[in-house]
């Protein structure tokens, strides 16, 4: 029976989903999340887009005028885009960023296109490339960002599951037809952020053991399923946090003082003074461990962290104290500039001993911060304040498990 249609207003579905097997079939790694995308045609989108749901919105037109091994291209980048959580992270860019959607989704493309044209895969005319900008290849969007110009010409649109903004084609979150055919049927939910995050770790895991007889898989790829699966958090956002959630515990005791009489002592007419409930500010000692074992560079440069953290806390002047450690303590002195630290000492390491000073002073301490390559005694249990250790360098020995963790890379 012949069709009323219009040329492009029908999807060839054989097309586009023999240009699918071809992605999977040449990289298996990736077939899971293939596989997962749910087609929608759309008369709106000028390409193919995806929404953070896992539905991938496609052009019946843009098929049509497109080949099978660049539209397998297209389907591998636009799962990156979803694998990658880049409407995540642009969820997570300054509101300023965040306002221009289509500069963002350029970055991205840049941070995609330049391992899948490295992987040989190819892609539809006008793919956009960092070094269409004069920029490296191999870095995370956010790096390419500041350097897309404002008024670029390129106007690309990969949809809400890319740049993160909302678009006239998504269905939200429930689904729908809204004058669409999916290909679930009708009302498909798409995927949630858990079955994507599963989706995303069982890609990451496929990428690893992806066999090399069979071909090696792309060094983006690797970087990032490493990445996801054996995240490397940066150690002064790990740092801050310690710093701050102790520096919060600390101040959250109370007690009572009659320094300042309680707001209801003038309803009792005088007879009675009651306390009023003070909030105190945390001490802090910084052990460092001075030993010889340890780089004067590396010591300093972490010890400029801890002083910016607390500054930020609000917690300084007298405050702080360091203490200055091998075997034994050699300088102890309150601090309110690193510049006033003495890092006396080069010999044996034992923190114990620095540790154990610190929290004898008359005024002992709420947070002590040990400074150290972590090759040193720690004390048998728990002590009286909240301990942090600050390690410095790779292969730092594992402390004991009641004291916070944050390892802190050896720059070189």
């Amino acid at each position: 029976m012949p069709s009323d249609a219009a040329p492009g207003d029908r999807l060839d579905r054989a097309r586009l989903l023999a240009a699918r097997y071809r992605a999977a079939e040449s990289r298996p790694y990736l077939a899971s999340a293939l596989y997962a995308l749910t087609v929608v045609p759309s008369q709106r989108v000028r390409t193919m887009a995806v929404d953070r749901y896992w539905r991938c919105y496609v052009a019946p037109a843009f098929v049509d005028a497109t080949g099978v091994e660049e539209l397998a291209g297209v389907w591998i980048h636009e799962a990156a885009h979803l694998l990658r959580d880049h409407h995540g992270r642009a969820d997570r860019l300054p509101a300023a960023d965040q306002r221009d959607p289509l500069r963002i989704n350029i970055a991205q493309d840049c941070e995609i296109n330049d391992d899948l044209v490295s992987d040989g895969l190819r892609l539809p005319p006008g793919a956009l490339e960092p070094r269409l900008f004069g920029l490296p290849e191999g870095l995370l969007f956010e790096r390419y960002l500041p350097d897309i110009p404002a008024s670029c010409p390129h106007r690309p649109d990969c949809g809400s599951g890319a740049h993160g903004a909302p678009v006239p084609w998504d269905l939200g979150e429930r689904g729908g037809q809204d004058g669409q055919d999916a290909e679930g049927g009708a009302g498909t939910t798409g995927l949630g952020p858990a079955e994507a995050e599963a989706l995303r770790r069982r890609t990451a895991q496929a990428i690893r053991a992806h066999p090399r007889s069979r071909g090696t898989v792309p060094a983006g790829w690797r970087r990032w399923a490493e990445q996801l699966l054996e995240p490397t958090v940066d150690w002064r956002t790990a740092l801050t946090g310690a710093v701050r959630e102790a520096a919060a515990w600390a101040g959250g005791a109370v007690d009572y003082t009659y320094r300042r009489p309680s707001r209801r002592t003038p309803a009792l007419g005088g007879r009675v003074v009651l306390p009023s409930l003070r909030r105190p500010l945390p001490r802090v000692a910084v052990v460092v461990d001075t030993s010889g074992s340890m780089g004067e560079d590396d010591l300093a440069a972490a010890l400029a962290e801890v002083s910016g953290v607390l500054r930020e806390v609000g917690v300084g002047g007298n405050r702080v104290t360091v203490l200055a450690c091998d075997a034994d303590v050699h300088a102890v002195a309150r601090v309110t500039a690193v510049d006033q630290v003495e890092l006396a000492g080069g010999g044996g390491t034992d923190m114990t001993v620095g540790i154990r000073r610190a929290l004898a002073a008359q005024d002992p301490p709420n947070i002590v911060v040990v400074l150290t390559d972590g090759h040193t005694p720690w004390p048998p249990e728990p002590v009286s304040a909240r301990l942090i250790a600050a390690l410095i360098g790779e292969d730092a020995p594992q402390p004991p498990p009641w004291a916070e963790t944050v390892r802190i890379p050896v720059t070189r």
